[in-house]
């Protein structure tokens, strides 16, 4: 527990650094900004695999699934990159959303960082249930894996889909319980206007990207299930991925023309990791495998990307 206690609080101490040092003033977050706090996520991220192996070499932490350090270091890589990957698709949707309701780029961090915070609590929930119910109920890793497999199917069928936030329902059930204002006050979520509390266009944006994360939420903990089911891994790669998830979003929506084919690449993922949750108990897929076909989807999705010009997008 003093494990979980010290990396919680580390969590909460880049939280607090986050909003109440680097970024006190709202801001427009440039391209430049948003490649530089990108790399130091990816280095803290990456950098917190050196502490995983210390902790298994060490014996400082509980390992219900007897994992040796150098595969808890795999694994703990891997389910990062599972999480980061994944989080691009969330990129997608939160872009969507901002220009939806007209939120100004200089409060969008402001919304991001509450929006990370929530996701980090429902996500911590979703994780607990999840590893509980994978380890007592054996059966239940066949349906994550024909659910995951479903998912890639969706992605590939619902590329052309457009996703608008205005006609979605939870903007419906929104704008007929919450007084409403159509125009942003600040960095002010909530606003007293003529006596009644009204909703600002922030907090309908904060609201249904909390909500967009516990979908795709339902995707990513299954998918990281099928790399391990020890609780610490899986729970520190997710959070750490989420962490991570405000720059890149400022990084990676600049680019959406660019990255067009990626989300070929998050298919074949989440493809993959149901195909090893339903073969897991008749094929030993080793992690440098799993850890070498993710990183060469999401090579390939970029390169490919980069490579064919606009006009032969298909």
């Amino acid at each position: 527990m003093l494990i979980w206690g010290a990396y919680i609080l580390m969590i909460i101490l880049f939280l607090a650094l986050d909003l109440g040092v680097f970024n006190k003033e709202d801001h427009v977050i440039s391209t430049g900004e948003a490649s530089k706090w990108t790399a130091l996520w990816v280095t803290v991220a990456l950098s917190f695999s050196g502490i995983v192996y210390l902790l298994f070499a060490r014996g400082m932490i509980d390992n219900p699934t007897g994992l040796t350090p150098d595969v808890a270091t795999i694994k703990y890589i891997t389910g990062y990159l599972i999480e980061l990957s994944l989080s691009v698709d969330n990129v997608f949707v939160i872009a969507v959303i901002f220009s939806a309701f007209s939120i100004p780029p200089k409060f969008q961090h402001r919304v991001l960082f509450w929006g990370i915070l929530g996701a980090i609590i429902f996500r911590a929930v979703m994780i607990l249930f999840g590893v509980t119910l994978i380890n007592e109920v054996d059966w239940i890793i066949y349906v994550f894996g024909v659910f995951l497999l479903y998912t890639a199917y969706k992605m590939l069928r619902s590329f052309e889909t457009k996703f608008n936030p205005r006609n979605s329902f939870v903007f419906k059930q929104i704008k007929k319980y919450i007084p409403l204002t159509h125009s942003v006050y600040g960095k002010e979520f909530v606003i007293k206007r003529m006596g009644i509390k009204a909703a600002t266009p922030l907090l309908v944006a904060l609201i249904i990207i909390e909500l967009s994360d516990i979908m795709f939420a339902l995707d990513s903990i299954p998918a990281i299930l099928a790399i391990t089911a020890d609780p610490f891994l899986v729970f520190s790669s997710n959070i750490m991925a989420i962490l991570g998830l405000r720059s890149m979003y400022f990084l990676v929506s600049r680019m959406l023309t660019k990255f067009r084919f990626i989300n070929y690449s998050l298919a074949i993922i989440l493809a993959f990791v149901g195909f090893k949750m339903l073969t897991s108990h008749y094929i030993d897929i080793p992690e440098w495998a799993s850890l070498t076909l993710i990183v060469a989807a999401l090579l390939g999705g970029i390169s490919i990307s980069i490579l064919i010009p606009d006009e032969y997008n298909l």
